[in-house]
């Protein structure tokens, strides 16, 4: 990967900064699927996946991204562990489908690959 030619993808993040986004997040993954990113921005393993997931993002599987702070929003985080039942990680991605989590990742197991099979 390194030294690649690929230019970056714009992921269109929805920035999770409210409990009650939570509601809504689950609503939109009746429709689609929606992808949850937990970044802790002091943190270089979490820069390195957030990177690694906008390089090969691909807006065309209809997936919903949602972007969290954990330094600045750890609260909707620790929600996010206790309604989902994922212990919490970061950097950690979650996959809400239908309202519940099928999928979840942390550090270096986050691979937007490995997301576009469960699609």
């Amino acid at each position: 990967m390194w030294g690649s030619s690929k230019n970056k993808t714009i992921v269109n993040w929805n920035h999770l900064t409210e409990m009650s986004q939570l509601a809504d997040l689950e609503n939109i993954s009746g429709e689609k699927p929606v992808l949850i990113f937990k970044h802790s921005t002091r943190c270089s393993i979490s820069s390195m996946a957030k990177n690694r997931l906008e390089l090969y993002w691909d807006q065309t599987i209809g997936i919903e991204p949602w972007y969290l702070d954990l330094l600045n929003y750890r609260n909707i985080s620790d929600e996010i562990a206790n309604r989902y039942g994922v212990v919490h990680q970061s950097p950690q991605i979650l996959l809400i489908k239908n309202g519940a989590c099928t999928y979840h990742a942390s550090h270096n197991e986050i691979d937007f690959n490995q997301i576009k099979k469960l699609i």
